[in-house]
């Protein structure tokens, strides 16, 4: 035997495989010994082993064969793979936490009532978890950033959300804007270059680090752009003071909702308007039940949001303090073609998901592969409403 060679056996047994395995992935080309002697016996490198170890890895991650023979390492699709799992391990991390603090409460209990209140300490598991998810999802803006991307990626409509709703502003120069919850900043973002240059425009966050990410992708000498933390149910700006409000899609985190809508009308000027956009019950719900059919303990949202302030109920809650309360239906849908692309969203989402996928995420991420197939269809159902 060649110096530096393996043979068959000896490259299955460092590989922890069997020769089985081995000749199967020769045989479809997944992994091709570096040296053949005319006898036909089969000699492996060091770096076929690389190979070998990129291929169980792979694997593991929850790659299909036809994947791995297709994906360089430097491939986006494994790079999101990478980063997905990452992801999960953070979860798992964040879980394990909440479980230690669980499991003091419950020896607690016993010590003091000779048992424990399982039911209860069930809800409070599920509930407190949830709950943690949704303060997470705000920490930064990169889940905001996943969640858009999805749309921005696969909408059917030509017209993208985001200058859809800069049209039905009616934004003119000279005005005084204020945004809240302005998450990543892409409505002004992407609406850049039909702003006027005479223009007062307040984004406000009531997240820091929000804030923060989403100053730096502004030009710091724009002086049209200022920046504010802001607490919804209390605005820091005098009565009557600002020409227009937008809040798009963040109402209904408003721990009062009925005090935001008031706040929001204390500060706008006489004739101003409120432009908020949401969603209505149909909204994204393949994804759901695609959800509830791999794990049916899985809701991706800690509450229906669109029950709190939807399409269906907004009109009711804004009219106690506008005269003209007019919605506007946003005409979409997504048509996703990628697994990576609906994997991250769904990940991003501020449900219970990835306590249940972390210990399953190779078979979560096939069924994804199932589900999409050559393309998934999404409904959307949202839109604006416009209040005066």
């Amino acid at each position: 035997m060649k110096n530096g060679y393996y043979t068959s056996g000896a490259f299955a047994k460092k590989a922890h495989v069997t020769k089985k395995t081995l000749r199967y992935y020769n045989d479809h080309g997944f992994l091709t010994p570096s040296f053949v002697e005319e006898n036909g016996y089969k000699l492996y490198t060091d770096k076929d082993f690389e190979k070998m170890q990129r291929i169980l890895l792979l694997k593991y991650l929850g790659f299909s064969l036809e994947d791995i023979k297709n994906t360089e390492p430097e491939n986006e699709t494994f790079l999101s793979s990478l980063k997905q799992q990452l992801g999960l391990l953070d979860e798992r991390i964040k879980q394990m936490t909440l479980v230690k603090e669980i499991l003091k409460d419950t020896m607690e209990e016993v010590r003091q009532k000779g048992e424990a209140d399982w039911t209860r300490l069930l809800t409070e598991v599920s509930e407190t978890g949830l709950k943690k998810s949704l303060m997470q999802q705000y920490v930064d803006t990169s889940n905001i950033s996943i969640r858009i991307r999805l749309h921005s990626l696969y909408s059917q409509n030509t017209e993208k959300w985001f200058p859809w709703i800069y049209r039905n502003c009616g934004i003119r120069s000279g005005k005084t804007i204020l945004e809240l919850g302005c998450g990543n900043g892409d409505f002004w973002l992407q609406n850049m270059d039909a702003l006027p240059q005479k223009i007062k425009i307040i984004l406000s966050d009531n997240s820091e680090g929000v804030l923060e990410e989403t100053k730096e992708c502004f030009d710091s000498n724009d002086g049209r752009f200022s920046f504010k933390l802001i607490n919804m149910e209390e605005i820091p700006q005098p009565d009557s003071s600002v020409d227009m409000v937008i809040a798009n899609h963040v109402l209904f985190y408003a721990s009062d909702m009925l005090k935001a809508i008031s706040e929001i009308r204390r500060v706008l000027k006489p004739g101003g308007t409120f432009i908020c956009s949401t969603y209505g019950p149909k909204h994204m719900k393949e994804i759901s039940d695609m959800m509830k059919q791999f794990d049916d303990r899985i809701v991706l949202a800690a509450k229906d949001l669109y029950e709190i302030f939807g399409k269906t109920n907004g009109k009711s809650m804004l009219e106690k303090e506008f005269d003209l309360v007019e919605w506007r239906d946003y005409e979409d849908s997504l048509y996703v073609t990628d697994e990576n692309d609906l994997i991250d969203y769904i990940l991003s989402c501020h449900g219970n998901q990835n306590q249940y996928i972390v210990d399953n995420y190779k078979e979560f991420r096939t069924f994804v592969q199932m589900q999409v197939g050559k393309g998934f269809h999404i409904t959307k159902e949202a839109g604006i409403f416009l209040c005066r």
